[in-house]
């Protein structure tokens, strides 16, 4: 029973096919038939006539359906069914984005983001002076708002830069440059459930790096120019300092910075390069761009972590979350230190 109902579906798929030719001789597909191993030697079109089957093309909706079948293409369905495909769905970590521009306009967007940052530092340092401001004799608090205020500037200056060389290629797919607050503890693509995950694996990770770097290197490498040595002088001088600093490095800078790296250029390698390596790519690239070369396998490992976790949830919050918790919670931590009495000057160089 069961070959008997294949055979019919076969042979209805066949007289549907041969009925979108509108000239085929039926004497000719009478023949075709006799010949057919499995069909009855008595078989005749003229027989199915009646039943509706007609050698005539004519413009009904069964013709419409036929055509569809006339000319199904088997290459879009091994594509939607290829081994990529199924692992991509099922893994969404894996899956790519959709990249609308070229690989110039990565370039060029990169280049026009660092060199507005640069110049922004350069023109607000020029600026100073007219303004009769003299550095050396203001205070903490008053350094740390300066700061602050310079950082609000570069972020505003660099995001603008960004979205207006992007804005040409809008409406952009919905899930670049994607700021979603819904569903914060979703199994699949929650950014505050992630953010959770990520820091955690961060932490871990970045103190087996430590570890490991203490283990193999020989002594303790210079660190008079990382961020926290310079910023040490303000960690835990007042309130309005510390707010300031959490200001930069808790809100700012990881806006600042995520939006660049793996929203804009983490994405954009995908369009070439599997989603792993373009997560490896821009944590490199995130890495070098804090100028510590004494901690580029700290700062690797937690630009991993959040390209991982920004490919999970494809939410610019996960990313933007962690990297907050991470650096407000390194001043937070240290101005604790400082209230404790601690040398925290002498902690960050040996550490």
């Amino acid at each position: 029973m069961f070959s008997v109902v294949i055979t019919s579906s076969l042979t209805q798929s066949s007289l549907l096919h041969l009925s979108c030719y509108s000239k085929f001789p039926v004497s000719r597909l009478n023949s075709q038939f006799k010949r057919h191993p499995i069909l009855s030697p008595s078989f005749s079109v003229e027989k199915w006539k009646p039943l509706g089957f007609s050698t005539r093309k004519t413009s009904t909706v069964s013709d419409r359906r036929l055509s569809s079948i006339c000319y199904y293409s088997g290459k879009e369905e091994s594509n939607r069914n290829s081994p990529g495909k199924e692992t991509e769905e099922k893994w969404k970590i894996l899956k790519r984005w959709d990249v609308p521009w070229k690989w110039q306009t990565v370039f060029l967007t990169m280049v026009a983001c660092g060199l507005s940052f640069v110049l922004t530092g350069l023109v607000e340092a020029a600026l100073v002076p007219y303004l009769g401001l003299n550095i050396g004799e203001l205070s903490l608090d008053e350094k740390a708002e300066i700061l602050f205020l310079d950082q609000s500037i570069a972020t505003a200056v660099v995001l603008g830069v960004l979205y207006a060389l992007t804005n040409t290629f809008r409406p952009l797919p919905d899930d670049i440059f994607s700021y979603d607050f819904k569903e914060p503890f979703n199994l699949q693509k929650g950014w505050l459930l992630w953010a959770g995950i990520g820091i955690g694996g961060a932490i871990g990770a970045i103190a087996l790096t430590g570890v490991a770097m203490a283990l193999f290197s020989s002594g303790n490498p210079e660190r008079d120019t990382d961020a926290l040595v310079r910023l040490q002088p303000l960690i835990g001088s007042s309130g309005i300092s510390t707010a300031c600093l959490v200001g930069i490095t808790g809100v700012l800078a990881p806006v600042l910075e995520e939006t660049v790296f793996r929203g804009f250029l983490m994405v954009s390698l995908t369009k070439w390069f599997p989603t792993p390596v373009s997560i490896l790519l821009t944590a490199a690239a995130f890495a070098l761009a804090h100028l510590a070369p004494g901690e580029f396998p700290q700062l690797f490992v937690l630009g991993t972590a959040l390209g991982f976790s920004y490919a999970q949830t494809r939410n610019l919050l996960t990313p933007i979350t962690i990297h907050a918790i991470w650096n407000s919670g390194v001043i937070l931590v240290l101005t604790f230190l400082v209230l404790q009495g601690y040398d925290i000057k002498e902690l960050l160089q040996t550490s």
